[in-house]
């Protein structure tokens, strides 16, 4: 079975036809929506979104997940604000004809101890999950810098405390190379631990540089992307793989908190152009290791 290969589409541009056009222009049938048209995915109007689907329609375009900030707000923020916003692409969810969001597992900036952070986590993701089952929708946690799901270890214990409660039809867990690489883990190390509880891949790279990193195109970095997705194909993977840049800061990405230096030689080209690299060597890797995709 094909996996679905989509991309992080405000990285093309920030329009919707920007989007369209750099999608096109990779050959992608899928995208992920974070800000479009000058909206986060979280508060895009519903009359908005009622505009943009029959145009994605129309360019052969579906969305593939919702690449909201959801669990990027610090424990000690209102919990409030995320449950509105999961309720709020509750409601965009049949006008865009997309069910899944990706989520992250909150800051502890105030410097919890660390038994309170991780039962704090927990809860507020399970709290999600719930709604997000009374709504039909299906919850996606991405490992990042940071946040309780940081490390591979926290990974596990979302697995063992969320999603063997919830079941990956309403919550899932994906893998994201580049973040790995960041936090500096061994990425190769931690695919074998959790390879068997992935249900998304985020394809995104980077060189570590001193105490910090810059991006790269995915199969240049240090995240093992290569030998993952080997590993993965190999196994009968069939699970969605989003290209996820950042080889520059536009405003979209900068809209996320990103962590990281741009890559200074795709740094000069327009967004849509490194856009398109990133998408075109995503797809030349996925072929060169025979993953399927669609």
């Amino acid at each position: 079975m094909a996996c679905v290969l989509s991309a992080f589409s405000d990285e093309a541009g920030g329009s919707c036809a920007e989007q369209i056009a750099g999608l096109r222009r990779a050959g992608l049938h899928y995208m992920d929506i974070r800000n479009i048209d000058g909206h986060n995915i979280t508060v895009l109007p519903l009359e908005q979104a009622r505009i943009i689907r029959p145009l994605l329609d129309a360019a052969g375009l579906r969305v593939n997940m919702f690449g909201s900030p959801l669990g990027k707000i610090d424990l000690a923020d209102d919990f409030q604000i995320d449950i509105g916003k999961l309720k709020h692409m509750g409601a965009l969810a049949p006008i865009l004809g997309c069910r899944a969001v990706r989520i992250f597992s909150y800051y502890n900036k105030t410097g919890k101890p660390a038994a309170e952070f991780r039962k704090m986590a927990l809860q507020r993701l399970n709290e999600l999950a719930k709604i997000a089952s009374d709504l039909g929708m299906v919850l996606y946690h991405e490992n990042e810098g940071a946040i309780f799901g940081e490390k591979v270890s926290e990974i596990e214990v979302i697995n063992a405390e969320v999603v063997a409660r919830w079941t990956p039809k309403v919550f899932g867990l994906i893998f994201d190379f580049g973040n790995y690489n960041a936090a500096r883990e061994d990425v190769w190390a931690n695919w074998l631990r959790l390879r068997d509880m992935t249900h998304a891949l985020h394809l995104k790279d980077n060189v570590l540089v001193g105490d910090g990193f810059h991006h790269v195109v995915v199969g240049q970095g240090g995240g093992c992307v290569e030998r993952i997705l080997a590993d993965a194909a190999a196994r009968g993977f069939s699970g969605p793989l989003t290209v996820e840049p950042h080889l520059q800061h536009s405003a979209a990405v900068l809209a996320t908190g990103v962590t990281g230096q741009p890559n200074q030689a795709y740094n000069k080209m327009s967004g849509a152009d490194s856009f398109h690299a990133a998408c075109t060597a995503a797809r030349e890797l996925c072929k060169k290791v025979g993953l399927a995709t669609t």
